[in-house]
């Protein structure tokens, strides 16, 4: 079958998260993925271990549908088979500290003119611009000086990170965007380009709507959130609103434990059903909560009626409670909830692999369904397995020449034999 990027080979040299998040996707779009690791391999191969010796879950769910080959870079002989791959790929992508990929001789200037037509993705904390240029960066240093810490948790305690990876993976995602519309430019002009997204930019940009509200602030408080707005600086932490234009927020239910929650976005088109489905013509008529602007400024009192209410119903009773009157709602589900759901797994969104080393795994599936293009989702790769096949389908070397390089070290961290 024909997938949507077919015949688009990348060279993926990223590491970690936010780079083969970014392939990854690519891959399951129909990409050649070759995941161009040194002989040591992606650290996260050996990181958070759960199965001995084996390649940890960190690494096999951000790396399925790639193929591996192990390169030694720092080798001048494994340079040449690097020079080789960068002809024959549509794009090269790479996440390293600042600086190392031009230490080892391949800045952008070096790599478009060994190919012009080649698109070359990078990732990194800050960009390559601007006083933070250089500084390294992780997830939650990302969502810290993107604006996220500031926004999430309660204002009576401390920033918190989200539990999503907004930092590494939300950066992979918008980079994939980038190498979609590079290749797109190529079509058109047949010149490649440099594509470069910044962790702490594409946080900025999950966190849009803050700034929304940092400049209505100028103007007044912000009726809408639970917490006093009133002459604040910054867009402030809200805990669970909604933060929207209809109040939302987490209702507890039994039996009381940490997901026992649904979350309910009171609209004002199902106030009404809403009001006498827990307190009856009474509540439906009360003028506290008649209007939206009085549900706001009495919204404390709104949503402990709520909470009263649902203390009496589990979580998925609610939920079914609240569809029948067509209130927007979603019980907070936990990892065990979301691998175990009927929805889910009808959706792909959760799948079984299985792996030589580690034996069965569940992976998050892929978020875009193309009706036209499915990619079967597959294993990843163990450490340099594809080497050889890379060397000779791609490459089109012959057997003498692959022994040679390995006589040369290309592919290992042994020094050259004299």
């Amino acid at each position: 079958m024909d997938k949507a990027l077919s015949g688009i080979r990348i060279l993926d040299m990223t590491h970690v998260q936010a780079g083969p998040t970014s392939s990854q996707l690519l891959a399951w779009l129909g990409a050649d993925v070759i995941k161009f690791e040194p002989p040591t391999g992606d650290v996260t191969r050996g990181q958070l271990r759960d199965v001995p010796n084996a390649d940890s879950l960190y690494f096999t769910m951000l790396n399925c549908n790639k193929r591996s080959i192990t390169v030694n870079l720092k080798n001048p002989v494994g340079k040449q088979v690097f020079v080789a791959l960068l002809k024959k790929c549509d794009v090269v992508m790479e996440n390293f500290g600042p600086g190392v990929l031009d230490r080892l001789g391949f800045s952008w200037e070096a790599i478009h003119q060994i190919n012009p037509a080649i698109i070359m993705a990078s990732i990194k904390g800050f960009g390559s611009s601007g006083p933070y240029a250089d500084f390294k960066a992780y997830e939650n240093v990302a969502q810290a000086m993107g604006g996220s810490m500031s926004t999430t948790g309660f204002m009576d305690g401390p920033p918190l990170v989200t539990g999503a990876q907004i930092g590494d993976t939300g950066t992979g995602l918008h980079l994939a965007i980038g190498i979609l519309a590079a290749l797109q430019h190529r079509h058109r002009t047949g010149k490649g380009q440099f594509v470069e997204v910044a962790m702490m930019d594409g946080v900025m940009n999950l966190c849009r709507v803050k700034f929304r509200d940092h400049q209505r602030l100028t103007r007044g408080p912000l009726t809408e959130f639970s917490v006093p707005t009133e002459g604040v600086k910054d867009t402030p932490r809200s805990g669970n609103d909604s933060g929207g234009g209809q109040l939302g927020n987490a209702v507890k239910c039994k039996p009381g434990g940490p997901n026992d929650y649904v979350y309910v976005v009171v609209q004002e088109v199902v106030w009404a059903a809403l009001a006498r489905r827990i307190g009856g013509e009474a509540l439906a008529n009360d003028e506290r909560f008649a209007m939206i602007q009085n549900r706001r400024k009495n919204q404390q009192e709104m949503w402990r009626l709520l909470n009263e209410f649902a203390s009496g119903y589990t979580k998925w009773e609610m939920m079914a409670l609240l569809n029948e009157i067509d209130v927007p709602c979603g019980p907070i589900m936990g990892t065990d909830d979301l691998v175990n759901d009927e929805h889910v797994r009808l959706r792909e969104m959760v799948v079984e692999l299985d792996h030589p080393e580690r034996g069965k795994w569940l992976n998050v599936g892929m978020p875009i369904k193309l009706s036209d293009s499915t990619v079967p989702i597959e294993r990843s790769p163990l450490l340099g397995e594809h080497t050889e096949e890379i060397l000779r389908t791609v490459l089109g070397y012959s057997e003498v020449q692959v022994a040679t390089l390995k006589q040369g070290g290309a592919f290992s961290k042994e020094r050259p034999k004299p």
